[in-house]
Order: structure tokens, then C-alpha cells, then sequence
């Protein structure tokens, strides 16, 4: 891939994380929207449980972009490459922050493979919006062991 088609590539993905589309919460909620990214994943044929025990928590607007994003990455990273049947999408509220989880029955993969230089790039960018926001990561994940990314973002 030439420089030019690989910074049209970074230039999408970090417009992907600094919210270049609009995204209606206020009519879907987080959990609408995000389960709106789940149609390619349940059209060809997985399942997807939902645990989403926060309801009435007040979540910002920017926080609530930036957990879509992310869950927008790492959905499609399931759908792309995961060959997963069941997922599980968690949201739920933590001590002064709101957590999502994502885990896939998938392939998998070796973790310590993101570190090189043509893999994870999306989950790379999104590890830096992520701590950019005050928040955590943890992407684990094994070949056939399927997926496991956590995200913490705080609300105060």
C-alpha cells in the first residue's frame, strides 16, 4: 500500500473516533445504536445477547460517541476477521463510569500480534481515543478462544 492510500486509511479511522457521522442517541440510546451495528453480524447468522443493566444512567454526548465508535470498531473487527457465532454486548454502569464489553466466540487471535507494524491499527487508534478520555482498554483474546475487548470510560 502506497503513503498516500495508507494516510486516506488513518485519516478515515480517526474521523471514525472524533465523530464525523452523526449518530441520533437522544432517539435510540447508546444501546439502540449500537445494537443498530450488530445487523451484519446477526444476518449472517450469530447470535447476540445484550446485558444492559444501566438504565436511567445520564450518559454525555461525547461519551456516548466515543463508546459507539468504539463498539463500531470492534464489531466490525468481529465480522471481518472473527467467524463468531455468539457475542455478548455488556454496558453497564461502574463506580463514577460506564463500562463495554464486547466478547466474541471467534477464531481469535495472538494479542501480543498487535504490537506489529500491519495489525490492530483500528484497536491502536482507539486505545489512544480511549485514554485520550480518561478511560481504560483491555483487548484479550487467544487463537480459538475467541475475544474480549472491555471499555472504561469515566462519567464525571
Amino acid at each position: 500500500m502506497g503513503q498516500a492510500a495508507a494516510l486516506d486509511d488513518v485519516t478515515a479511522d480517526v474521523r471514525s473516533y472524533t465523530g464525523d457521522r452523526c449518530v441520533d442517541f437522544h432517539a435510540f440510546g447508546l444501546a439502540g445504536c449500537i445494537d443498530r451495528l450488530t445487523t451484519p453480524l446477526r444476518q449472517g447468522g450469530a447470535s447476540v445477547r445484550w446485558e444492559t443493566p444501566h438504565h436511567g444512567i445520564e450518559i454525555p454526548a461525547t461519551t456516548a460517541a466515543l463508546l459507539y465508535h468504539c463498539a463500531e470498531e470492534i464489531l466490525s473487527n468481529a465480522f471481518k476477521y472473527a467467524q463468531a457465532t455468539e457475542l455478548t454486548v455488556r454496558l453497564a454502569a461502574v463506580y463514577h463510569g460506564i463500562r463495554l464489553v464486547i466478547m466474541d466466540n471467534g477464531i481469535g487471535f495472538d494479542a501480543k500480534s498487535l504490537d506489529g507494524p500491519h495489525h490492530g491499527f483500528g484497536l491502536r487508534l482507539m486505545a489512544i481515543a480511549v485514554h485520550e478520555a480518561g478511560g481504560t482498554i483491555n483487548v484479550g483474546s487467544c487463537p480459538g478462544r475467541g475475544t474480549q475487548v472491555t471499555i472504561t470510560l469515566p462519567l464525571d
